[in-house]
């Protein structure tokens, strides 16, 4: 269980490394007639790490005792938090950043595929910082 949430706390800065790098590396190539190997498999590491993160975060929430389903876990923050909110925000973070990379791989002209990665992108990195469970929100994580 330690190593998993670990793990899992750990490579979420992979992740959002990944994912900075891909919003950053599209915005810079909007105007660019080009969408090469190099943009796809930037958009695919970031969108796997992302899936990765997801798989151990759902194998957490069925083992966890930060999830709780006991009477009253609603008006407990912690747990409505870990119970409800978090893992919400992850599937439809991910789910937002996957739409706009399969939307991506479909249009034709480059420009078109790094205006769509960075529009999707950036809604999902809203998203996920918002779900994340950073040190200051007093939701019993930490930075790593």
């Amino acid at each position: 269980m330690e190593i998993l949430k670990h793990a899992h706390s750990g490579l979420r800065w992979v992740a959002l490394g990944l994912l900075i790098y891909a919003i950053i590396n599209a915005i810079s190539k909007k105007g660019s007639s080009l969408y090469e190997k190099k943009d796809k498999m930037i958009n695919l590491f970031t969108m796997i790490s992302l899936h990765t993160q997801l798989l151990i975060g759902l194998i957490l929430y069925f083992i966890s005792d930060k999830v709780k389903f006991e009477t009253g876990w609603m008006k407990q923050p912690m747990l409505r938090f870990y119970g409800m909110e978090h893992i919400l925000m992850m599937v439809i973070s991910i789910l937002v950043i996957t739409i706009g990379r399969k939307k991506a791989e479909k249009t034709e002209a480059p420009y078109s595929k790094h205006q769509l990665i960075a529009k999707w992108y950036i809604i999902g990195l809203i998203l996920l910082l918002a779900g994340i469970p950073w040190p200051f929100r007093n939701l019993g994580a930490g930075w790593f």
